[in-house]
């Protein structure tokens, strides 16, 4: 195992263009790793960042065409008029700083916990999103609520025409806190979830789906509601960020402290990597899994040089 960068504060997502990472933080920043160098920028938000437990700026996505337009994509949590709400906007690069240039969504609800906050651009060119409930459970099972789902728009921040509820940018509803989003070589989508005491979910999305919460969880089943792929049961693994790669998901467990591997077929995971405390996202190449640390949370135990980047080769799992 390699450590690729340290001394990150509270990241949350890894990016990747070409060979540089790009790595959120929820205190504000982007820090950009390439050739061995570490810089950090702050993020010039339009609103004062939430410092809600769970909240800040949490997801980024860097398009294919960011060295032309020195445009992305960021999530981040703030406060108005004593509310607390999550916006989906667009950032630019410069030289000193990144500065919020527009607005795609706004009014997400938000809470003290349960922000969701991965962005991804998918394998059709869409941007996808994960909100949470915001600690308010109902709002997961309402198709006109931004809260408790996973939204689907256009990079320009349209809803695209073959979303499944009409004028809106809701893909799928009935989510607690989905965290992760990876595809398969067959575009196949799959997220992972926080459980309500236990009971975290890996979930194979399907546009238009019902996943349940808070109705059903676990082995507990409905109709019209999706059941999850695979479930920790009574075990916790807090579950984050998630990639593919060759046959595997790798995604990252928090309360559970380490890397772990999702095999989609014999639906099964397993531990691969446990000895660096909480784990917040993965990123797969076809050399080996890129993985964050996450103990500077306020939830975990720091080390002296945490938070960190760390690579780990396949080889190492031979």
């Amino acid at each position: 195992m390699q450590v690729i960068a340290e001394n990150l504060q509270e990241p949350w997502e890894i990016a990747k263009l070409n060979d540089t990472f790009y790595v959120s933080e929820r205190t504000g920043s982007i820090v950009t790793i390439s050739n061995d160098q570490q810089a950090r920028k702050q993020v010039q938000f339009s609103k004062d960042l939430s410092s809600q437990p769970e909240a800040g700026l949490l997801g980024i996505a860097i398009p294919d065409n960011f060295n032309e337009t020195n445009q992305a994509f960021a999530y981040y949590s703030y406060q108005e008029n004593n509310q607390y709400y999550q916006r989906v906007v667009t950032i630019e690069e410069s030289a000193e700083q990144w500065t919020e240039t527009a607005v795609l969504i706004d009014k997400v609800p938000g809470g003290k916990f349960h922000q969701g906050g991965r962005i991804e651009i998918g394998p059709d060119n869409k941007l996808y999103v994960t909100t949470g409930d915001a600690t308010q459970p109902e709002l997961a099972q309402e198709t006109d609520s931004l809260a408790g789902k996973i939204l689907r728009m256009n990079l320009d921040g349209s809803i695209p025409a073959d979303n499944p509820f009409e004028d809106s940018y809701v893909f799928t509803y009935g989510h607690r806190n989905p965290q992760g989003m990876a595809w398969n070589e067959a575009d196949e989508m799959f997220a992972t979830e926080h459980g309500s005491s236990a009971h975290d979910e890996i979930n194979r999305i399907i546009k238009g789906s019902n996943y349940g919460w808070p109705e059903i969880q676990g082995d507990e089943s409905a109709a019209n509601m999706e059941s999850p792929i695979i479930h920790s049961g009574e075990n916790t693994w807090a579950p984050s960020g998630m990639t593919y790669q060759n046959g595997f998901f790798y995604f990252a467990s928090l309360r559970g402290e380490g890397l772990r591997r999702f095999d989609p077929v014999n639906k099964t995971q397993e531990l691969i990597v446990s000895n660096v405390g909480r784990v917040r996202d993965a990123f797969a190449t076809n050399e080996g899994v890129y993985f964050l640390t996450n103990n500077t949370d306020g939830r975990g135990d720091p080390a002296a040089n945490d938070d960190r980047l760390l690579f780990l080769p396949y080889n190492d799992l031979d």
